[in-house]
């Protein structure tokens, strides 16, 4: 048996209705009759979510331009962001689901689980309140915020070459060496044959932000 949900996110409802709403599908809705299932949920979260990470983005980076901060939040709040929050907490574990929805892979499915996500924030918003969605948002937001920093390499990377060259840069990997349950991946980026930078790391997608980030380097303050 799972643990219980409120052990996992870290907030324990007053409203425990709210937390079973969060996580009722409409497919179970209407098969049990309840009449009460989460989008409403999820709408309220969706928004909660968009204000915290835009002000924490806000505040994180004083300097940067509109269009490069929106580039974030998208990728924070994006479906794929959120069904891995999601899948984190198990929260696929814990959803109310029709007969044919469960048996039709509901648990699992990405989409489900990022509502789900939604639907959970909105409640602990409703039950405590701005500050402790936030609490909750911010756990994740510090988490993910760390590989969203390592993806804007590959982001920047390539949004530099397409202007300058209209052309995207090319990854290559030049070398993988140790056992499998400790692999090292080289990998070299390049534009044509011109070769941009080079990086290593434990998995290539992990060298191949290594490499960007060498790129950029590289070519920071080359006039466009």
């Amino acid at each position: 048996m799972p643990r219980p949900l409120e052990e996992v996110v870290g907030y324990r409802f007053k409203d425990a209705a709210l937390l079973k709403q969060a996580m009722s599908h409409k497919s179970f809705a209407s098969e049990s009759g309840s009449g009460v299932y989460n989008e409403r949920l999820e709408f309220l979260g969706d928004s909660i979510l968009a204000a915290v990470v835009a002000h924490e983005l806000y505040v994180g980076y004083p300097g940067e331009a509109e269009g490069n901060l929106s580039k974030k939040k998208s990728l924070l709040v994006s479906r794929p962001s959120l069904a891995e929050w999601g899948e984190e907490l198990g929260l696929g574990a814990y959803l109310y689901l029709g007969v044919g929805e469960e048996s039709t892979g509901g648990r699992t499915r990405q989409s489900l689980v990022a509502n789900a996500v939604e639907a959970l924030i909105g409640a602990i918003y409703l039950d405590g309140g701005y500050e402790r969605a936030a609490e909750f948002i911010r756990s994740w937001y510090g988490r993910k915020h760390g590989s969203l920093l390592e993806t804007d390499h590959k982001s920047r990377l390539q949004e530099i070459l397409q202007k300058r060259y209209k052309s995207p840069p090319a990854y290559e990997l030049t070398a993988s060496t140790g056992p499998d349950h400790d692999k090292n991946f080289s990998i070299l980026v390049r534009i044509g044959e011109r070769e941009l930078g080079r990086g290593a790391g434990k998995s290539k997608k992990e060298a191949e932000q290594a490499a960007a980030c060498d790129a950029l380097t590289r070519i920071d303050g080359v006039e466009e």
